[in-house]
């Protein structure tokens, strides 16, 4: 059984009949997140790469300017429990806690502080990364193929990486859509993948902490199956940054940097 599901007993109605049968569900557990000693979160996320979420939450929350700032991480002194250590000489500043030390799978933003706290200090995007038309059009079969948790449970979400080619980088499926964003974030930085070069696929709805992260990260474009709210349009607009929504073939929506989508 995959770590990021669980199998569970259920009666399954069809037309007339029912039957027992076995079904794959996603795994929702908490992650407490502790920084040098402080616990700053607690995520509800699908379990597995957790270090990569971790990672990528200390950097698009702003806790750390770049992972030369974590000495280590430690997931193995007790279950759900993430230990953060900082490098010697960095210290945790409490006025960039961004979060509640609740923070739901389902929602972004409802676990931010205040809107205050969302603002993180990042400079537009600039740079000349294009992405073809056609390239765009074949992400959502990509993604849907690489999603194999989606295919057993039906109930996660997924982000990934892709180059401008297409190519899937990197792909993380969570019952959370920030999550599986941290997730990948997270395994990019470690990889030391430059993220001026790559559109970020998610498969649900485009929210302003997607758009945030995004910034965050130096993601240029970011593509959702489904659509935007008017705050991730309006923060894509300011932050010079692409956002596609309702990709679906032959049809999508570019609400902000339309120059990047070419031929």
């Amino acid at each position: 059984m995959r770590e990021e599901s669980t199998e569970f007993d259920i009666a399954k109605q069809v037309g007339d009949e029912r039957h027992l049968v076995s079904d794959s569900v996603a795994r929702e557990e908490p992650l407490q997140i502790t920084v040098d000693g402080t616990p700053v979160a607690v995520v509800m996320r699908t379990p597995g790469h957790d270090e990569d979420l971790v990672k990528g939450f200390m950097l698009t929350e702003g806790l750390v300017d770049s992972l030369n700032d974590v000495l280590r991480i430690d997931l193995e002194n007790k279950q759900n429990h993430a230990y953060v250590f900082l490098a010697d000489g960095i210290v945790l500043d409490h006025a960039r806690l961004s979060r509640n030390l609740f923070s739901a799978s389902s929602c972004g933003i409802c676990g931010k502080a205040s809107i205050e706290a969302i603002q993180q200090h990042a400079p537009p995007i600039e740079g000349d990364f294009t992405i073809p038309v056609a390239t765009v059009m074949a992400l959502p079969d990509a993604l849907r193929a690489a999603q194999e948790v989606f295919a057993d449970t039906g109930g996660l979400h997924a982000a990934a990486l892709c180059a401008a080619d297409g190519h899937i980088l990197v792909l993380r499926e969570d019952v959370g859509r920030h999550n599986a964003i941290d997730k990948v974030i997270g395994w990019a930085a470690e990889q030391g993948t430059d993220l001026s070069e790559t559109l970020l696929q998610v498969s649900g709805r485009v929210s302003f902490e997607v758009m945030q992260k995004a910034l965050v990260a130096r993601i240029p474009v970011v593509s959702a199956i489904s659509a935007p709210s008017s705050l991730a349009v309006e923060f894509a607009r300011e932050s010079s940054q692409t956002l596609i929504g309702f990709l679906r073939p032959p049809k999508f929506n570019i609400y902000s940097g339309e120059e990047r989508i070419i031929g």
